[in-house]
């Protein structure tokens, strides 16, 4: 016998139970479209295996990793309301956010390398 598929308001359920909240996103995808919430439980699912290499705290830092260096405000969200479900220790929370600042600092004078060839090769010219 085949177990049967749950519906999208469980699916929905049990990321309320999970995370504490569900981001107004995945609310709004599943009355506009039921079936996206499904892709994205199987690729949550492809991303985050059970069991997998990580626990959910490492993942939950993780992701939140991802979304603050990805620009995502509501996966930043919804990853603060996990790190809340979850009781992730303050301290590992701010170093995760150190960590993503000063990558974002470093992306910034990688990205910069051609204007620093410029500046460089001007202070050559004006010498």
């Amino acid at each position: 016998m085949t177990a049967q598929q749950p519906t999208a308001e469980e699916l929905l359920q049990q990321m309320r139970a999970g995370m504490g909240t569900v981001p107004s996103a995945i609310e709004k995808s599943v009355r506009a479209d039921p079936g996206l919430i499904y892709e994205h439980m199987r690729s949550r699912g492809y991303a985050m295996p059970a069991p997998g290499a990580f626990d959910e705290e490492v993942r939950t830092l993780i992701y939140l990793a991802a979304a603050l260096a990805g620009s995502s405000p509501a996966c930043v969200r919804a990853m603060a309301d996990r790190i809340r479900v979850l009781k992730i220790a303050p301290e590992k929370v701010r170093e995760v956010l150190h960590i993503v600042r000063f990558a974002m600092a470093t992306k910034i004078i990688g990205d910069a390398e051609p204007v620093f060839d410029a500046l460089n090769e001007s202070a050559v010219v004006s010498r």
